[in-house]
C-alpha cells in the first residue's frame, strides 16, 4: 500500500511553484557524475550525466525531464539521490538541444520523440545486463509511456514511472493556455522562442526568427515549428499522433503513473482513459493534491514521489528476482 500524500500546501499553483524552486541536490562526493555523450546519428548527440553507487548497481534508471527542462532539473536531482542511496545507477538525460547542447543536435526535441531514449536504453542494457527503468516527468512522462507502448513485450525495460504526464497533448496545451495558467504559458513559450533564436544561428536552414513575433501560444509555436519540422503538418495532428494515450493499451511492462487531481496543466479527466481499468500492468496513483510536479510533503521525507516510486521499483526488482528463482527451480526439476 502506497503511503498517503499529505501536501505541504493545498493550493496547486503554490505547490507547483514551490516544487520547482525547492533546493534539491545530488551528493557528488559520494556519487560523482560522468558526462556521457551518446551519438544517435551524424547530426544528433545526446548528453547524459551518469552516477553509479560504489558497490555495484541493482539496476539502471534513466530520467527524462519535462518541457524546457534539463538533466539538472530539481525533481530529477532528488529522485536520483534517492535511487543512488538505494543502490541503483542513474542516468540524467538532456533531450535534444537541452542543457546547453544546442550545438550537438540539429533538431529540437518533441513530446513523442522516443528514438533517442530507446537507443540509449539499449546501449545501457547491452553494457550492464541489469534491469533498466525509465522515469519521465511531464513531457518526459509522455515520452516514456509512448516508448513502452511502442515496445510492447520487451526484455529491454524492467518498468516505467511517469509523473504529471500530459497523456493527451491537445487537452494539456489548451489547459496551459487558460488565463489562470498564464505564468506557466509565458515561461514555457519564452524559453521555446529563445531556443528557436539560438537554433536559427546554428541551423538557419531549419529555424527562422521571422515568424516569432506572430506566435502568442504554445499551440501556435507547435503549429509553426514543431509540427512542420518533424513531418506532422499541423499542431493538431502532432498532438493527435504523439499523445501517449494512444499507446497505453500496448504497454506490457510494469508501469506506475502518478498525477495529482488538481494539476493545473494536466486535467485529471484525461485519466479516465479505459486502459487504466483494462491493462493490468498499469497502476495509477492520483492523490487529491500535488499540483504539477509539486509533490512536497508536509513532513519528512519531503519528496513524496521519490520515495513512493523507489519503493515501487524495489518491489519490481524483488518480484523479478523471485520469478527468476522460481523459473530456475522449474527448469531443474
Amino acid at each position: 500500500m502506497q503511503p498517503r500524500f499529505r501536501p505541504l500546501l493545498q493550493n496547486p499553483h503554490l505547490l507547483t511553484i514551490a516544487g520547482n524552486f525547492w533546493p534539491r541536490l545530488i551528493d557528488e562526493r559520494r556519487f560523482p557524475s560522468v558526462r556521457t555523450p551518446y551519438r544517435i546519428d551524424s547530426k544528433t548527440t545526446i548528453v547524459a550525466f551518469e552516477h553509479q553507487p560504489p558497490d555495484g548497481a541493482r539496476g539502471q534508471i534513466l530520467f527524462i525531464h519535462g518541457l524546457e527542462g534539463s538533466a539538472a532539473a530539481g525533481y530529477i536531482a532528488s529522485f536520483a539521490q534517492e535511487a543512488l542511496t538505494r543502490g541503483f545507477g542513474v542516468h540524467r538525460l538532456n533531450l535534444r538541444t537541452c542543457g546547453g547542447t544546442e550545438d550537438l543536435c540539429e533538431t529540437m526535441y518533441h513530446s513523442g520523440l522516443t528514438s533517442d531514449t530507446r537507443i540509449i536504453a539499449e546501449r545501457i542494457y547491452a553494457r550492464d545486463r541489469s534491469p533498466v527503468f525509465l522515469i519521465g516527468f511531464s513531457l518526459g512522462g509522455n515520452v516514456v509511456l509512448k516508448l513502452a507502448g511502442e515496445l510492447g513485450e520487451t526484455d529491454l525495460l524492467a518498468g516505467v514511472v511517469a509523473v504529471s504526464t500530459p497523456i493527451n497533448l491537445a487537452a494539456c496545451v489548451r489547459a496551459i493556455d487558460k488565463p489562470s495558467n498564464r505564468l506557466y504559458a509565458r515561461r514555457f513559450l519564452g524559453r521555446l522562442l529563445d531556443r528557436v533564436r539560438a537554433k536559427s544561428r546554428l541551423s538557419p536552414h531549419l529555424y527562422s526568427e521571422t515568424a516569432l513575433r506572430e506566435i502568442k501560444t504554445i499551440w501556435e509555436f507547435d503549429d509553426r515549428f514543431t509540427a512542420p519540422l518533424f513531418g506532422f503538418g499541423s499542431a493538431a495532428n502532432y498532438y493527435a499522433t504523439q499523445s501517449s494515450a494512444n499507446f497505453l493499451n500496448q504497454i506490457r511492462v510494469p508501469t506506475l503513473v502518478i498525477t495529482a487531481k488538481d494539476d493545473p496543466m494536466v486535467p485529471f479527466e484525461i485519466y479516465s482513459h479505459p486502459a487504466f481499468q483494462t491493462n493490468p500492468v498499469l497502476e495509477l496513483l492520483a492523490p487529491d493534491h500535488g499540483g504539477h510536479l509539486g509533490f512536497l510533503s508536509r513532513s519528512r521525507p519531503r519528496f513524496w514521489v521519490d520515495r513512493v516510486a523507489m519503493d515501487w521499483i524495489e518491489e519490481m526488482v524483488s518480484r523479478s528476482a523471485i520469478q527468476g528463482t522460481n523459473s530456475g527451480q522449474l527448469a531443474s526439476a
